[in-house]
């Protein structure tokens, strides 16, 4: 049976994730698993698909990037399907059963991560930039808009442990809004 597997790292993504549908259908999927969420994320899905997989199974995927976010994590699913007795399939690779495939799989695997790295790194870099330049701030801090609803309750006598658990926070985060 051929089972596929579609990914998309956010739910505005919508029209990615029906064309990875699409073209696993017409790779001849009889089931697809599907979901929407970012590859560093848990992927609940991914593990349904995994525990789905029978012997002489194929995992169908269209790129390898909507497989794994690693080299290591690309070879470690593979080694999962293997150990069940399925194969896997990249549509855009090729057949990835023979030693050349395998070879084309790895290398293109740690491509992609390479890839991953160096846009992580142009990121780091832009966001460092623009804080010099005074144009990036983070993002907006909510703890402080609660400072208030802090001080109300410090007033009913509330120990500051109290007042962290109530409001939901870390003691560490309540101290740094009041130092501030």
């Amino acid at each position: 049976m051929q089972v596929g597997y579609a990914r998309t790292s956010t739910l505005d993504q919508e029209a990615g994730l029906e064309a990875q549908i699409r073209d696993l259908r017409a790779a001849g999927c009889e089931e697809v698993f599907a979901e929407q969420v970012s590859s560093v994320a848990r992927r609940d899905k991914l593990e349904e698909t995994i525990t789905f997989l029978r012997k002489r199974d194929t995992l169908v995927v269209t790129r390898l990037d909507r497989l794994a976010r690693s080299t290591r994590d690309l070879l470690e699913l593979r080694d999962r399907i293997k150990k069940k007795g399925a194969q896997l399939n990249v549509l855009n690779l090729g057949d990835t059963g023979t030693a050349t495939g395998e070879l084309v799989f790895t290398v293109i695997g740690a491509i992609a991560q390479f890839e991953r790295t160096l846009m992580l790194e142009r990121q780091r870099e832009g966001i460092a930039k623009a804080m010099a330049e005074g144009k990036y701030k983070g993002r907006p801090a909510k703890l402080h808009e609660k400072l208030g609803e802090i001080r109300a309750l410090e007033q009913q006598g509330l120990t500051r442990a109290q007042i962290a658990h109530r409001l939901g926070m870390a003691r560490s985060s309540l101290y740094r809004v009041l130092a501030d």
